[in-house]
């Protein structure tokens, strides 16, 4: 009868243990990463009857609280920094007072007044470098804001869609003029000037520049076939150098400061000779488009987030460039990931050390920008649970009641 008593009592301690995952569990049902917990029992050793085989539970003990890691939903959010990690995989983040290293699935980020991507706790994210000008992935490190300010990139290239009118008289000479803007190596513009100049057998073209001081020497000439299209044969210039294809580097002088000569390559051929982009049809002399690969100086306006855990640079200039790469760990064992608050966790003997990587790489799951994962809390569930619980409760606490008032019974037998 004692035996019943402790069982009971092992009862009311389990289920009591079970109401507080239950609580905790709905507590955080709006906390950001939140993994649910779900609580297993075992029964105690049975005890065996003297000299025959019938055994006798001794009640019930709290086995584990085991985490449930199956993903939340994703909510969207306006802010480019919050994150979510849509598959397996946890973000690194780092204490920066003890340089140690924690795991979240929150990830509610921001920047903070030095440029570091944190936590609400100030732990700063972790991220592999990137050469902005190579794309090369560097080591892990601190998620820190680039330089204010981009590089200017001078201009190597320019194309454009143009129809030179094959009416032309050449006997008045009729003219065209193509204007593009260009920059040098200190992203000044350069304003460079086609002129087109109707003769017998073609177009004759030279280069004026802006500012007047800058001066271009290389002049060239034009042929089409009878379709219309660019004849390279007929087709000259007095380039000292050209590109693989043949195009001419027109070289622009007069720059003081900047790298002197400015070479550009107009690129109108291609490896199999025209590439469509200058044609001599029976139409008016027009440009369709034109395009050129430098730019000026910029400053940064924004920072983009892709899936595979890129951070973008965008700049006033135009310029995209990227200088992070986000960093996730996976686990062997997720369960046995030990708490450590804050939506925090850290690596455990029982989890395995952590395997970091890229997002999308490996069984690693892909970085799902401007959302951030809600908690994996089932309210139905918790409810049923609770009442569960607590009807366990109450008949543990009638087993004890029961027994005593077997026991005042056995006692009474004595009166």
């Amino acid at each position: 009868m004692i035996g019943s008593l402790y069982s009971g009592i092992s009862g009311l301690k389990a289920n009591t243990s079970a109401m507080a995952v239950i609580g905790d569990n709905i507590a955080n049902v709006d906390t950001n990463g939140f993994k649910a917990s779900r609580v297993s029992f075992a029964n105690i050793f049975s005890s065996t009857l003297s000299q025959t085989n019938v055994q006798i539970g001794r009640g019930v003990t709290l086995n584990g609280v085991n985490p449930q890691w199956e993903a939340g939903s994703l909510e969207n959010t306006t802010s480019a920094t919050d994150l979510s990690v849509n598959g397996a995989g946890l973000f690194m983040v780092s204490d920066p007072s003890t340089n140690i290293n924690y795991y979240t699935r929150a990830g509610q980020f921001e920047w903070d007044n030095e440029g570091n991507l944190v936590t609400p706790d100030g732990f700063v994210v972790q991220g592999y470098s990137v050469d902005p000008s190579t794309g090369n992935i560097g080591t892990i490190g601190d998620i820190t804001l680039p330089n204010g300010s981009s590089e200017p990139n001078a201009t190597s290239e320019i194309s454009f869609g143009l129809n030179l009118d094959s009416n032309a008289d050449p006997s008045v000479p009729d003219t065209f003029t193509s204007s593009i803007t260009t920059y040098n190596s200190l992203g000044s513009e350069v304003i460079l000037d086609i002129n087109f100049t109707r003769v017998a057998d073609g177009w004759d073209w030279a280069v004026s520049v802006e500012p007047t001081s800058l001066s271009c020497a290389t002049t060239g000439h034009i042929e089409f076939d009878v379709d219309g299209n660019l004849d390279p044969t007929g087709t000259t210039s007095t380039a000292t150098n050209t590109d693989a294809n043949g195009n001419p580097i027109l070289e622009i002088t007069g720059f003081t400061d900047a790298t002197d000569p400015l070479e550009v390559a107009w690129v109108y051929l291609d490896a199999v000779g025209s590439d469509g982009s200058v044609t001599g049809y029976s139409s008016e002399s027009t440009k369709t488009a034109q395009s050129q690969n430098g730019y000026p100086s910029g400053s940064l306006q924004s920072v983009a987030v892709d899936e595979d855990g890129y951070f973008t640079g965008i700049y006033s200039n135009g310029s995209m460039l990227p200088f992070a790469l986000i960093t996730l760990a996976d686990f062997a064992s997720y369960s046995g990931l030990a708490k450590q608050g804050s939506n925090l966790y850290s690596e455990s003997l029982a989890s395995g050390q952590a395997l970091l990587g890229a997002p999308n790489t490996a069984s690693l799951g892909a970085i799902a920008p401007s959302t951030l994962e809600m908690s994996n809390v089932d309210m139905a569930t918790e409810f049923v649970e609770m009442i569960t619980t607590q009807r366990a409760y109450q008949a543990n606490s009638k087993v004890i009641t029961t027994s005593d008032e077997i026991l005042q019974e056995l006692i009474n037998i004595k009166r």
